[in-house]
């Protein structure tokens, strides 16, 4: 009976170590993806062939663009809590909303204006064939590439930033 239970125990616990050791071997590339500095960027070393010292170079962009790209973005979402406000209290256009409108569009545009900016400096980092193929996806996956509006047809648009 004792060599029985610790026959169980000790496969108990070499089938634990087994799945320890599987786990770990087996998420070690995801750990390391998490640990890494910038996470979200690391898709771009493997999908444009960059190598490291590009992939820290377009890191510090990253990492630079990033706080301006947020401030930028609270103040449209304040415009647009401005705009949603006006609507809610008018029954017409007023001079209040077409200058909330422009204003907006103004935002919107200097967002889109310094992102590009930051698209053009990161792909400036690649290699040429590389940073022209980046600079496609990025306008084909950003506001830069905006649907026209849907005019009663049934396809869902995107009327917003």
């Amino acid at each position: 009976m004792k060599r029985a239970l610790s026959i169980l125990i000790g496969g108990l616990m070499g089938a634990c170590a087994a799945y320890c050791l599987f786990y770990f071997a087996g998420t070690a590339a995801h750990r390391k993806v998490l640990a890494s500095k910038a996470p979200e960027l690391l898709w771009l070393k493997k999908e444009f062939n960059l190598g490291d010292a590009e992939l820290a170079r377009i890191t510090q962009l990253h990492e630079a663009y990033l706080p301006q790209c947020q401030a930028r973005c609270q103040h449209i979402e304040e415009l647009n809590r401005k705009f949603a406000q006006a609507i809610d209290s008018a029954s017409q256009l007023t001079p209040d909303i077409e200058g909330l409108l422009a204003e907006r569009a103004k935002a919107r545009t200097d967002c889109q204006a310094e992102m590009l900016k930051h698209f053009f400096e990161v792909s400036r980092t690649m290699p040429a064939d590389q940073g022209r193929r980046y600079l496609a996806w990025v306008q084909g996956q950003t506001c830069l590439s905006e649907a026209p509006m849907n005019h009663g047809g049934t396809e869902d648009t995107d009327h917003h930033h």
